[in-house]
């Protein structure tokens, strides 16, 4: 807990009010105030997502509006940008005043809050400070330590999904000049069970639907997200979908503010009259784990409706472009609705009721986000979405289809432009035609992978590029101390963090350029391309002066740390910086939809990634969309064990945090808390506020225990509970990892909960 926030006492008042509006406009405001950008941030919110001349908000990726929509922006987009743009610098006077020992034990907020990093730092281990390097000994330094290692896959290159494409295209190129794969990235921690879901049933690793789709929809299942924090921007088209009479059903174990009412601030007739607009027409709360049950309820249900309504099922989408239909089938009608009941922690009166939904539109779509892929069984649940769309025809046509909610702006467009350690081999084919390198074929490791490699000494060198690793990973006692074995690691970020603190024998901060600031090269004022979630290219361009004469843009400095890694390369790097165009004709040669880059991506709102799938053209194994038969996971925790699932507060992106307060759980002054339901407390004799030690088993029987948190009564299923992410992440054991997509499972930790001594 922060100094500030501590000095006052928590509070819990369940929110009641709209999501967004007054509520959303009030704290910007106290937030520019005490940020002291009440010029530069109204500036930025006329800049940010506009399509002529402005950047993309670095905060999550939903797409821009397709309309020219002037306030396409959210409260946790400003405050993201103005955490950026901060007057605050930390520089050679700062780290002279403080050692690492010292920062270590400050705050996550304390110490973002110090401001923008300005020059490039080094360790020094004889005073346990970090003291300026220039630019080349900085990529010198990264340079001997690639040149001592017996193999390049002793090192690990990592990215946030902050990177613009280009940027990243030369990451990923540098990697795999060097001679390796490992690539690891924050999907691995995310949507990685989406993007292996959706391949095998589609032969696409993404959603297929776009903004117009969700325009024209007549139902929206949206599933495992809160949106008013996660994806804000998406309160715009659940409010008009509601408007025009779709109807919208939130599937969450958690009843969030976006499941409620909104009031959009860019719509002043209705702030003006404190008008507020539905945003669902259902809410279902299942257990943790308990949305695969639902769904194939879901699906029971459709097959039941079918046998009196042949128009339930749509038998000539399933027969013409499906594969695993009768099979599918068989295994609904002989899953019993007890099980499915026992499983899902729902009626079956309300699963029908859901199923209704589905079955009287014409045009569904479903979306969701990390309460589904964070489990073991993330990559089944997924397939189920897909069998479940699949039954009615759901796909290849407006208004209907698969759509995951990216978390993190161009987590997407890293992944398509070449962050992945199980890269294909029609990939890495063009990768060795264009650029003149013979790129490894063998996989690299993941994150959880990387991290288990440093701890074992097998991983040396570390690059963190964005974003801050230490905290993100799971089991946060062990990540810290992998990270600590590894002989260099290297940040490139924006602010200080604990990553900067969790060090290996050597390390370097290298301080970059943020989205909101100006790029200049020699080929003149440069812009990055980034994917949204719905597979849109656009171009960012920043609107300030950067802040330090010191800073290099990302190309920049992986161009410089490449150069001294590879010094016989023929790769032109500093030929690519100076001009990005450079870089993006490549990346037209080299990857499937970037065809005549430079020109499409100048197009007013960019341009679209083809989608095979959303064309009803399936790169399977069969050339068919493939049902699943996935048996339905046993999910009911065992007596006296509760699960757990992480999640962020409102007031928080990723690992930031901009207060201990979390508006819309009406949380005030803390971040150490544990949601549980009321019987839950009582059967265990907790109170409101009262102090617990809640401690898990991981699957080797190990435990991990956080005391003295604080207990919430909160609306959620009985036998289920929440809490923030970082500081619950020390829970999540580095084993405990879904054996079908390898990430951790965050959301359904086995605790246990008891009051302090």
């Amino acid at each position: 807990m922060s100094e500030r926030a501590s000095q006052e006492q928590p509070e819990f008042r369940p929110y009641h009010h709209p999501a967004a509006g007054w509520g959303a406009a009030r704290s910007v405001t106290e937030f520019l105030v005490r940020e002291r950008e009440l010029v530069d941030g109204p500036r930025a919110i006329m800049r940010m997502n506009h399509e002529n001349g402005g950047f993309d908000c670095p905060g999550c990726a939903w797409p821009d509006d397709t309309k020219g929509l002037h306030l396409d922006i959210c409260e946790n987009g400003i405050k993201h940008v103005t955490w950026e743009m901060t007057r605050k610098r930390v520089g050679a006077e700062f780290f002279a005043a403080h050692t690492v020992a010292e920062l270590s034990e400050w705050s996550d907020f304390e110490l973002e809050d110090q401001g923008r990093l300005t020059e490039p730092l080094r360790y020094d281990p004889e005073t346990d400070r970090y003291v300026p390097v220039s630019w080349p000994e900085a990529f010198a330094i990264f340079g001997r330590a690639m040149a001592e290692l017996d193999s390049p896959d002793q090192a690990s290159f990592y990215t946030s999904g902050r990177l613009g494409n280009e940027a990243t295209f030369l990451y990923q190129l540098m990697a795999r000049e060097l001679g390796t794969n490992n690539l690891p990235d924050c999907s691995n921690m995310c949507h990685e069970a989406s993007g292996r879901a959706l391949q095998a049933a589609l032969g696409t690793g993404k959603g297929t639907v776009d903004l117009k789709d969700w325009e024209m929809t007549d139902a929206l299942f949206i599933m495992g997200v809160n949106a008013a924090s996660n994806a804000p921007r998406m309160l715009t088209s659940l409010a008009e979908a509601y408007r025009r009479g779709a109807q919208i059903v939130h599937i969450n174990p958690l009843v969030e503010a976006a499941a409620t009412r909104t009031i959009i601030p860019h719509d002043f007739a209705r702030m003006a009259t404190f008008k507020a607009t539905r945003t669902s027409t259902l809410n279902v709360q299942p257990r943790i784990g308990g949305d695969m049950a639902l769904l194939r309820g879901m699906a029971k249900a459709v097959f039941e409706e079918a046998e009196h309504d042949p128009k339930a099922v749509d038998a000539e989408f399933v027969e013409r472009y499906t594969t695993g239909f009768d099979a599918y089938r068989a295994l609904c009608e002989a899953t019993p609705w007890a099980e499915i009941e026992r499983q899902s922690g729902v009626s079956r009166a309300v699963i029908t009721a859901a199923a209704r939904v589905y079955s009287e539109a014409d045009r569904s779509i479903f979306s969701w986000c990390l309460g589904i892929t964070q489990h073991e069984h993330g990559v089944d649940t997924v397939r189920e979405i897909v069998n479940l769309l699949l039954l009615r025809g759901n796909l290849g046509r407006e208004g209907a289809g698969p759509s995951p909610v990216r978390g993190h702006s161009n987590v997407q467009g890293n992944r398509t432009c070449g962050i992945d350690h199980r890269p294909d081999e029609a990939f890495l084919d063009r990768l060795a035609e264009v650029c003149g390198i013979e790129p490894p074929r063998a996989h690299g490791l993941d994150t959880i992978g990387t991290i288990e490699a440093m701890h074992r000494g097998e991983v040396k060198v570390f690059v963190g590029m964005g974003g801050n690793f230490a905290l993100a990973a799971p089991d946060t006692p062990h990540t810290f101390a992998a990270l600590r074995e590894c002989e260099l690691t290297v940040q490139v970020s924006t602010k200080l963090n604990r990553s900067h603190l969790v060090h290996g024998k050597q390390a370097l901060i290298l301080p970059c350029l943020g989205r909101t600031e100006k790029d200049h090269q020699r080929g003149g004022l440069q812009a990055t391309s980034v994917e949204d979630s719905m597979s849109m290219v656009h171009l960012s361009r920043g609107m300030k002066r950067p802040a330090s004469p010191h800073l290099l843009s990302e190309p920049a400095i992986i161009a410089g740390l490449a150069a001294a890694a590879l010094p016989g390369s023929r790769t032109p790097w500093q030929h690519y910086v100076e001009d990005y165009d450079r870089i993006r004709d490549t990346m037209a040669q080299v990857l499937d939809g970037f065809e005549d880059f430079n020109r499409r991506v100048r197009l007013p709102l960019g341009f679209r990634i083809r989608q095979p799938a959303r064309e009803l053209v399936f790169h399977t194994p069969s050339g068919r969309a493939e049902f699943s038969t996935a048996a339905l996971p046993d999910v009911v925790p065992a007596a006296g064990v509760l699960a757990l699932g992480t999640m962020r507060s409102h007031d928080q992106w990723n690992t930031t945090i901009y207060s201990d307060d979390d508006r819309y759980r009406g949380i005030k002054n803390l971040r150490t808390l544990i949601f549980m339901n009321a019987e839950d407390m009582r059967e265990r004799g907790i109170g409101e506020f009262d102090r617990v030690d809640i401690t898990s088993t991981a699957r080797d029987g190990s435990t991990r225990t956080l005391n003295r948190y604080q207990a919430i009564p909160y609306d959620i299923p009985r036998g289920c509970a929440a809490g923030y992410m970082p500081e619950m992440n020390a829970l999540c054991a580095i084993g405990d990892y879904s054996t079908q997509s390898d990430q951790p499972i965050m959301k359904h930790v086995s605790v246990t909960v008891e009051p302090s001594a």
